[in-house]
This record gives C-alpha cells, sequence and structure tokens, in this order.
C-alpha cells in the first residue's frame, strides 16, 4: 500500500499544479493585469504544454539511467519553478514559469507508470493503476478547495509555496524508500538511433496508438472542462465560494470509480470495463447535449452537475484501462513507450481541451458538444484497435 500511495502521490503532483490554481485564476488575472477573463485559462494551458512535450526526453532517460535520478531532477524542476512564480513581475513571466514547472511534472507522469510497468503487468497493472487512479483523484475533490483555504491565508502567491513544500516532502518520501525498479537487461542506449527505434516500436502498434488515441480524445473532453470550470460554476450558476464544493463533488464520484474499476477489472477485464464504459460515456453526453439544447441557454444546475458526475462516473473506468491497454504490449521499452504516449494524450487533449475552453460563449453548450463529439471519435479509435469487436476478453491472433 505504501507503493500505491508514493506512485499515486507523485501523479497527483500533476493534478495538484492543475486544479489548485482554479481557485485563484480571477485574482492571478486582476493582480497581473489580464482583461480577457479566457485568457486566465494559459495559466492552465502553459503548464499542460511543458508537461506535454517535456515527457519525450523522460522516458528514453529513464530508459537508460534509471527511474530515480531522473525523477529526482523532475522533482527539483517542479520545487524551484513553484518558488520562482512568487517573484513574477508580468503574466508572461509567470506563463513561462508554469510551462518550466509543467516540464518538472512531466518526469513523475511518464517515470511512473514506467515504475508500475516495471513491477506488474496484464490485470495486475490495471488494478494497481486502478487503485492508484483512484488515489490520484482524491487530489481533485481537495485541491480547489486547498487553493481556496491557502488564499484565506494570503494573495495567490502562496499557492505556489503549498505546491513547492508539496514536492518537497514527496522528494524525500521515493529518496528514502523507493529503490531502483528498472530491470538491468531492459537499459536501453541513449542514441539517436535507439530513442528513434523505440519511437518506431511504440507507434507502430496498432492496439498501443489507438488506444493512446482513443485517451487523448477523451482527455480532451476533460481538459476542456477545467479550463472551463470556474466560469461555468462561478459565472454561469453563481456558486462564489461553493465553486470547490461542486468540483470535489464530481471527482469524487471519478476517485469511486476507479476504486469500483481496481476490485472488478481482476475478475471482467480491462476491455470489457473499458468498453461498456465508453459506451456509457457517449450515452450520457448523449443525453446532456440534448437537454442542454432543449434548455438553453442554461440547463438548470442539479440536471448539469448529475449528468456531468454521470460522465466523470465513466471516465473513471476509462482512463485507467485504455492507459494499462496501450502499455501492456511495450514492457520491453516502458519508459520510451509512457514517453510517446504520455506526449501523445497531454499534447492532444490540451489542445482539445483549450479549442474547448477559448469557445466558451457564457453557456455550457461548447462545453458538452465538446464531450460529445471527443467521445464518438474515441469510440472510432478503440474500434480500430479491436478490428471492430469490442468487449473481446483479449486480442485474437492475426
Amino acid at each position: 500500500m505504501e507503493f500505491i500511495a508514493l506512485m499515486a502521490l507523485l501523479m497527483a503532483l500533476n493534478a495538484l499544479a492543475i486544479d489548485i490554481m482554479l481557485p485563484g485564476l480571477q485574482e492571478i488575472g486582476a493582480s497581473l493585469g489580464v482583461e480577457n477573463e479566457n485568457h486566465r485559462q494559459y495559466v492552465i494551458s502553459a503548464y499542460l504544454i511543458g508537461f506535454a512535450f517535456a515527457q519525450l526526453l523522460y522516458g528514453p532517460i529513464s530508459d537508460r539511467f534509471g527511474r530515480r535520478i531522473p525523477m529526482f531532477v523532475g522533482l527539483g524542476i517542479y520545487v524551484v519553478s513553484s518558488l520562482a512564480a512568487i517573484l513574477v513581475p508580468s503574466f508572461a513571466a509567470l506563463l513561462a514559469l508554469r510551462f518550466i514547472q509543467g516540464i518538472g511534472s512531466a518526469a513523475m507522469r511518464v517515470i511512473t507508470i514506467s515504475i508500475v510497468r516495471d513491477i506488474f503487468g496484464g490485470r495486475a497493472m490495471a488494478e494497481v493503476m486502478s487503485l492508484i487512479m483512484m488515489v490520484f483523484m482524491v487530489v481533485p475533490v481537495l485541491a480547489p478547495g486547498t487553493g481556496q483555504v491557502v488564499m484565506l491565508f494570503g494573495d495567490w502567491h502562496l499557492i505556489f509555496v503549498f505546491m513547492a513544500v508539496m514536492a518537497a516532502i514527496i522528494w524525500a518520501w521515493m529518496y528514502f524508500r523507493l529503490p531502483e525498479t528498472l530491470h538491468p537487461e531492459d537499459v536501453r542506449p541513449f542514441t539517436v538511433r535507439s530513442i528513434l527505434g523505440g519511437f518506431r516500436i511504440v507507434l507502430t502498434d496498432r492496439v498501443a496508438l489507438c488506444y493512446t488515441l482513443a485517451s487523448t480524445f477523451i482527455f480532451g473532453a476533460l481538459f476542456g472542462f477545467i479550463n472551463s470550470a470556474q466560469q461555468i460554476y462561478v459565472g454561469i450558476y453563481g456558486l462564489g465560494v461553493w465553486f470547490p464544493v461542486a468540483f470535489a463533488g464530481v471527482a469524487a464520484f471519478m476517485a469511486l470509480s476507479s476504486f469500483v474499476n481496481a476490485r472488478l477489472v481482476g475478475k471482467f477485464g480491462m476491455r470489457r470495463l473499458s468498453h461498456g464504459a465508453l459506451l456509457g460515456f457517449l450515452g450520457v453526453n448523449a443525453l446532456w447535449l440534448l437537454l442542454t439544447l432543449v434548455w438553453m441557454p442554461h440547463l438548470p444546475f442539479p440536471t448539469f452537475i448529475v449528468l456531468f458526475a454521470l460522465s466523470m462516473f465513466q471516465f473513471g473506468w476509462i482512463g485507467s484501462n485504455f492507459n494499462s491497454l496501450a502499455m501492456e504490449p511495450l514492457g520491453h521499452v516502458a519508459g520510451t513507450a509512457s514517453s510517446v504516449l504520455g506526449f501523445m494524450g497531454t499534447a492532444g487533449g490540451t489542445i482539445l481541451g483549450a479549442l474547448i475552453g477559448q469557445a466558451f460563449n457564457g453557456t455550457a453548450l461548447p462545453l458538452v458538444m465538446g464531450f460529445f463529439v471527443l467521445s464518438i471519435i474515441g469510440l472510432i479509435f478503440v474500434l480500430i484497435a479491436e478490428r471492430g469487436k469490442l468487449f473481446q476478453p483479449h486480442n485474437k491472433p492475426v
């Protein structure tokens, strides 16, 4: 359980860096002279762009030098950039530091999944990843409220102090308690030829590639919500200080979903659970879109939050299983695979989420439409991965 908790908290630093910022976006915009309220979303996007591109480096580096040293470097970058953000003179400088913070944070995403793949495979990996995701999902439950509480003792700068302290604590925990997990026989040379060869292995595997693309579009919907959350909850529905409570309620549903998945995946398998959840995700989003159009301009808040929570419950079954399905055939290049797949998912999801966020027009329609369209595209890629057959316990030989 200590291993799962540590892995979950390493990954959770990513969610913390995103969700803890949400209550402070309005104050950051006012403090640094940001006039267009949609531009405040760049605080999220800048972090995610750095996070996305840096993943391409951490995988090959960790396949050559092991998991521990690159992780320590990433955590150090995260801490230093967080502390430097306290002194920013402008919004542009803050965005630059958020980009750098994302570069550091990418280590936690790539190397954590590589460590899990070093130790586990198949359904065991899916079960462990589900437990990690369950703990990981607690962070979105707590992060916005934590940001709100931190700002009671000062302004938005204290949020960055809090992030730096948390990362430093986890750095120390990993240093003393987690040994190296890379198997000597899996060490790969850090050369251009080797790196490109690893990329080719990942990108030519149909199952890994298509499940990654499916995840990309599903995560694009989630990032679209994160970008729009403050404007929808506070701007449309006027929740004010209750915004973190509503955010946490939906995140709690996702955590519950991950817990249930961990209990069921060993019995029913990753494909059956995730395929059913994807179809459920699509169905809920179709109903959500229909009711949004009927009740324009604003769906009643109780209806909105119930449909959104149901959609996110399905997401909890999709995320960890799709990730495990993509990584399953790539254990011999786990670091490189995690970096390539992570880059594709994060970069693509960030772009899609930014498009949804920037389309905000004072209603929730762009968000709901984005959820529906992206869920259809995700289903298409899963069908390609499985050669048109869902719910099969494993791929049949070809």
